[in-house]
């Protein structure tokens, strides 16, 4: 048997567009063929999903599921908007995201695990790509879990219990009396659907954001003293955690009060303490690259005119 490298699973999924997994699967089948795995994934229907892989898809549906302690939302893209309202891709997307609460918030490890009904997952998808006749891909997937409390949901556009184009799971940790947690993590997902903050806290943002932040508050500020630079950039990132991150933010349903302090006075409501230890928030197509098509320039080259 020879010895499967990723260099050679790469050089396969780039020439079919097939998953990672089911690149490395055809060539374990095949003993490290290149062109054998291609006639592989052919007869297993992967290869012909392939071919449709070089279209942006940007439309389809966010996917939340909430099982127990433990909660998921989950991107499913395809070509069209109306490809979402197809009862097939809502029923894939709801499979889809209650695997991932088995599996977690490895995209990867979704594809490769057994699909109820039978096969994969990315088998699953490739079948759906094959019936529908659009690509599709599974963009990405978060999970939350708590020991106690509860996991809160939102979906904004929702075409579907569970589906929309915005979707939320925030983590509620606390042993403290669930029906006001529940009503609290609603509104807290609602609130983070709107405001998208970046991180919990300060100290939960990505070191570059705030490491670019003081530096543009520096250069604003040239030439002031040490002491001084000090104190403006400490308020800047004050004021910038107020806009960004959660747990900072004025609650949009109370202006009056931030996000933390809103989660201290629930505290005296459920006899316990709450803490909000994460969230998940993924709206549809965000920070993909659509091609913009000129429609009148499209159908004059169909008729064969120039502008």
């Amino acid at each position: 048997m020879a010895a499967i490298t990723a260099g050679m699973v790469k050089e396969l999924r780039d020439k079919t567009g097939a998953g990672m997994m089911d690149c490395k699967t055809a060539l374990s089948a095949v003993d490290g063929n290149i062109e054998a795995a291609i006639d592989w994934l052919r007869t297993k229907g992967l290869a012909k999903a392939a071919k449709k892989a070089g279209r942006v898809a940007a439309e389809g549906l966010v996917a939340v599921a909430i099982v127990g302690h433990s909660g998921v939302v989950i991107e499913l893209n395809s070509e069209t908007d109306f490809v979402a309202r197809n009862l097939e891709f809502q029923a894939l997307a709801h499979g889809i995201a209650n695997v991932a609460l088995e599996r977690g918030g490895d995209v990867d490890a979704v594809l490769a695990h057994h699909y109820p009904g039978g096969g994969t997952v990315s088998e699953a998808v490739a079948n759906a790509i094959a019936t529908i006749g659009e690509n599709m891909t599974l963009r990405r997937v978060a999970s939350l879990k708590v020991s106690a409390g509860l996991i809160g949901s939102y979906v904004h556009g929702a075409v579907a219990d569970g589906l929309g184009k915005i979707g939320v799971i925030v983590a509620l940790e606390s042993t403290g009396n669930t029906d006001e947690l529940a009503v609290l993590g609603r509104q807290l997902a609602m609130h983070v659907a709107a405001t998208n903050p970046v991180a919990l806290d300060l100290a939960s943002v990505d070191p570059e954001v705030l490491a670019r932040e003081k530096a543009i508050l520096a250069e604003k500020n040239a030439g002031k003293p040490a002491n001084v630079l000090e104190k403006i950039t400490e308020s800047g990132l004050k004021s910038y955690a107020k806009e960004y991150c959660l747990l900072e933010q004025a609650y949009i349903h109370d202006g009056s009060k931030s996000v933390g302090q809103v989660l201290k006075e629930l505290e005296g409501k459920v006899g316990a303490p709450v803490k909000l230890t994460g969230f998940a928030r993924f709206a549809l197509g965000e920070g993909i690259e659509k091609e913009e098509q000129d429609f009148a320039a499209e159908v004059a080259a169909a008729g064969g005119t120039t502008g």
